[in-house]
């Protein structure tokens, strides 16, 4: 086996094609500088120069092998800095976990900032329910989670990052879009809803049966992402009870309607990481997202 010493002192040799002047760059004799290459040729078993007493000159093998020795001490010469940035959490890979509603504006300004902060930082996205976030979280399959409440304390860290009204979609030209005020519960009596899955969209479905009195032989359709409950609306299967950033989806056809509830904005979404992460990168990234405004 080759060592590093052998590479440099061939690569040197390679780029001035001259023993005397490479060794001098070296800061080492001739003699010893012809018995590194001479270890190296018989260690890869190739010739790697031709040299006489006028001239020096690279072999077929040699042109090649310069390129890969060159770019495995550029490797090695760069490995102790990368080690030491890693460390320190300013190089490295922190990969986020978020559920398809908080793509609605947020994570793009988490990604933004994090990348502005720190550009040598790596970020690696994974769509999940908050529930799947939760057990990749525990499982150390992910770093950070862009995630709904509630969380045990004592296995996360969590910080509130967003909050929002609940909305209500319905199709254009509904007749609770002809109302100049705010949705009521009892407009919605006998109204056909597109409802959140009680096992795949937990919080939503929580969320909305704790604030509003839904009559469940009304529900349609039960689903769990906010995106098909808006297409669902658009072709008229009924409406939904949408976070306000769904709007920013687009969807030709539907009116989202602001909805009279307990509280002015009961949608939140958490970043959340696990308390015993050894990730370094993770609290850098933390510290980039300490400015961002729950209420947007």
């Amino acid at each position: 086996m080759f060592s590093f010493e052998q590479l440099r002192g061939f690569v040197t040799v390679a780029e001035e094609l001259h023993f005397g002047r490479a060794a001098e760059r070296l800061n080492m004799t001739q003699p010893p500088l012809s018995r590194q290459i001479q270890k190296l040729e018989r260690s890869i078993g190739v010739t790697l120069l031709d040299r006489d007493n006028r001239r020096v000159e690279l072999t077929a093998a040699g042109r090649a092998f310069l390129v890969e020795a060159t770019r495995l001490l550029a490797l090695a010469d760069a490995a102790p800095d990368l080690a030491r940035r890693i460390a320190e959490g300013t190089t490295g890979i922190v990969r986020v976990g978020f559920t398809a509603a908080s793509t609605f504006g947020v994570l793009t300004d988490v990604l933004d900032r994090i990348s502005v902060a720190l550009p040598q930082i790596e970020l690696d996205l994974y769509e999940m329910v908050t529930r799947e976030q939760v057990e990749a979280l525990l499982a150390h399959e992910i770093d950070l989670a862009l995630a709904r409440p509630p969380f045990d304390p004592d296995l996360f860290g969590s910080r509130l990052i967003r909050r929002e009204e609940l909305v209500v979609a319905v199709p254009a030209g509904h007749p609770l879009a002809a109302l100049d005020r705010p949705v009521e519960v009892g407009d919605l009596a006998g109204v056909p809803l597109v409802m959140h899955s009680p096992t795949k969209a937990r919080y939503f479905y929580d969320l909305v049966v704790g604030l509003l009195p839904v009559e469940h032989h009304n529900v349609a359709h039960t689903v769990s992402q906010v995106a098909t409950m808006i297409w669902l609306v658009a072709a008229g299967r009924g409406v939904a009870f949408v976070p306000r950033s769904a709007a920013r989806l687009g969807i030709d056809g539907v009116v989202h309607l602001p909805l009279r509830t307990r509280e002015a904005k009961p949608v939140e979404l958490h970043l959340l990481w696990p308390r015993d992460s050894t990730n370094p990168a993770l609290p850098h990234a933390l510290a980039a997202l300490e400015e961002l405004d729950p209420d947007g």
